[in-house]
């Protein structure tokens, strides 16, 4: 999808792009996850996106959680994609994220979900996991509701055509038709649903009140038991789908970033520290590969990416200031 990222880059003035790890935070590989993102990004377009932490909500400090809200709404392009919904939902509902996100939106700037993150932007969203993989009940969680900002009342699938299942049915999200159809007879009247297929983009333009659909498949409507089926370059007007136009909340006033007042000799000397602590466990790392204890050195250079250490074999990066 370079084109389209691409595409909603070119709308902006001052790019200030973020990652948001939180959709995959539960993962054992999130260092190896956020350098494989950050490295598309940078590759595939050119662009530095800042990687913003916060992987539990519980496991954060009020100042952590308090920090990246601040810098969501700083930010002018927002990313997130792969992971968990639900876990995803569990972190960014007590926060209120929702309100980070529109004031994005607000100030003219990108908010671009894909995948598990597409998921979490509707009214309600399903534990794809918990119903595909555990074999829970069919339920509905409740969303962040950002497309509320664009006066849609709806809940967002992405992967809608996934066939991975092939002799099974893994469409709508790994959901499936017939238990989707089930789902949506427990949404409330006027809920629709907004599916999209794989490799494809839904772009809603807040300027033009529109909804442009980019990439190899389609997108798809589906309110009150019809459907309506968007091909590639098709252009709908938010009103034909129930949207009502509404003005985004203000942006609220944001606190202050928190800075720590460190003297400057102190700085020096942690960096300095920090330095000869990384290279003295890459040499480590690097014993353990020559002895062949490949699982060693794997654990080590997995807690040197975590403490924002860039490993490669031979050498190992300085401590980014």
């Amino acid at each position: 999808m370079t084109r389209v990222h691409r595409g909603l880059l070119a709308h902006l003035d001052d790019v200030r792009a973020v990652n948001l790890n939180t959709p995959f935070g539960f993962q054992e590989n999130v260092p190896q996850m956020t350098e494989k993102l950050l490295a598309y990004f940078s590759t595939s377009l050119h662009l530095d996106m800042a990687p913003l932490d916060l992987r539990s909500y519980d496991g954060a400090t009020d100042e952590q959680r308090q920090n990246f809200k601040d810098a969501v709404r700083r930010a002018t392009y927002v990313f997130a994609g792969p992971g968990s919904p639900s876990y995803a939902l569990r972190q960014w509902l007590p926060m209120n994220l929702t309100e980070d996100l529109t004031s994005v939106l607000a100030q003219g700037g990108v908010v671009c979900f894909s995948s598990a993150a597409a998921l979490t932007l509707g009214h309600y969203a399903p534990p794809v996991y918990e119903i595909y993989k555990a074999g829970t009940g069919l339920e509905w969680l409740e969303g962040l509701n950002l497309m509320a900002a664009v006066g849609l009342d709806c809940v967002v699938l992405p992967h809608y055509n996934n066939a991975e299942g092939r002799d099974y049915d893994t469409s709508r999200c790994y959901i499936g038709e017939r238990r989707l159809r089930l789902l949506e007879e427990e949404l409330p009247e006027g809920v629709g649903v907004l599916g999209v297929d794989e490799h494809t983009a839904a772009i809603i333009d807040l300027a033009t009140r529109t909804m442009t659909i980019k990439g190899k498949g389609e997108a798809h409507w589906r309110l009150n038991g019809s459907l309506s089926d968007f091909p590639n370059a098709s252009v709908v007007a938010l009103a034909d789908l129930g949207a009502h136009a509404q003005p985004l909340e203000a942006v609220g006033e944001l606190a202050p970033p928190v800075h720590h007042v460190v003297d400057e000799g102190e700085i020096v000397k942690l960096r300095d520290a920090q330095e000869r602590l990384a290279v003295a466990l890459n040499a480590i790392r690097a014993s353990a590969r020559a002895a062949g204890q490949y699982e060693i050195a794997d654990e080590i250079r997995d807690a040197l990416s975590s403490a924002g250490v860039v490993v490669r074999d031979g050498a190992v990066a300085r401590v980014p200031t």
